[in-house]
């Protein structure tokens, strides 16, 4: 399926204070996973799907963002908004869109994601819809392991299961332009403006599919978890083989 949508927002400018130390002198987004910076997977897995240009909206630590882009090609234009760390992701994505973004319609996303979600089906059910939103969603793994039990009987268990009768946020959307009346001018989208597009029914999901997988580094133990999925979805051979 033909992309149809060739800009992409990734907000990289998150303090991570709960990845430190390794977050002590750089961004989260250039914490290494497999032997390559978060950013290096992100870029290149926005690429393998039609995007052309990428607006990486930076805070703390930039300067290691944009050394690191300056110095690496991947082929894409991209261009370096910066915002406050207090600012959070609405000031983040409302500077980075009013600089750079007239698209009608846009990949939005925050950089700490990893996934081989299909971005052109996402992008059709986005486009469809009609929606100022679309949240690319996934089951919920829970962080625990799970008892089950029929009446008062232990009947199992199940290690840190995925439910899929709950969904998370995958921290990957497609936004239409009206969005920007939304952005508060500090603060979250995710608290902020999620909430008031679900209020006016002008926001949908698109649940990840079976095979589409999804991996968040958020604390240094994520970072195992994350290698795994890299190899998994075949990103080493894909994007540095």
């Amino acid at each position: 399926m033909q992309n149809k949508i060739k800009t992409a927002v990734m907000l990289v400018g998150g303090a991570a204070l709960r990845m430190q130390p390794y977050t002590v002198d750089k961004p989260k987004a250039m914490v290494e996973v497999c032997g390559k910076p978060i950013l290096f997977w992100t870029l290149n897995w926005l690429k393998s799907h039609g995007i052309e240009k990428v607006v990486l909206g930076v805070a703390y630590k930039k300067e290691a963002i944009i050394d690191y882009v300056s110095k690496t090609n991947f082929g894409l234009d991209i261009k370096i908004s910066e915002h406050s760390v207090d600012g959070e992701t609405g000031e983040g994505f409302r500077l980075a869109i009013e600089r750079y973004v007239d698209d009608e319609n846009f990949i939005a996303m925050n950089g700490d994601e990893l996934t081989n979600l299909d971005l052109g089906k996402l992008i059709e059910a986005h486009i469809e819809s009609g929606s100022v939103a679309t949240i690319a969603i996934s089951p919920m793994r829970s962080p625990f392991g799970i008892v089950d039990l029929y009446g008062d009987s232990i009947i199992g268990f199940r290690e840190k299961p995925l439910l899929t009768d709950k969904f998370v946020s995958a921290g990957v959307y497609v936004f239409n332009k009206k969005i920007k009346q939304f952005f508060p001018e500090k603060g979250t989208i995710e608290k902020l403006t999620f909430p008031a597009l679900a209020e006016k029914n002008l926001i949908k999901a698109y649940r990840l599919n079976a095979n589409e997988r999804w991996a968040t580094v958020n604390t240094i133990k994520d970072i195992e978890r994350a290698e795994e999925e890299i190899k998994i979805m075949g990103f080493l051979e894909k994007f540095s083989g």
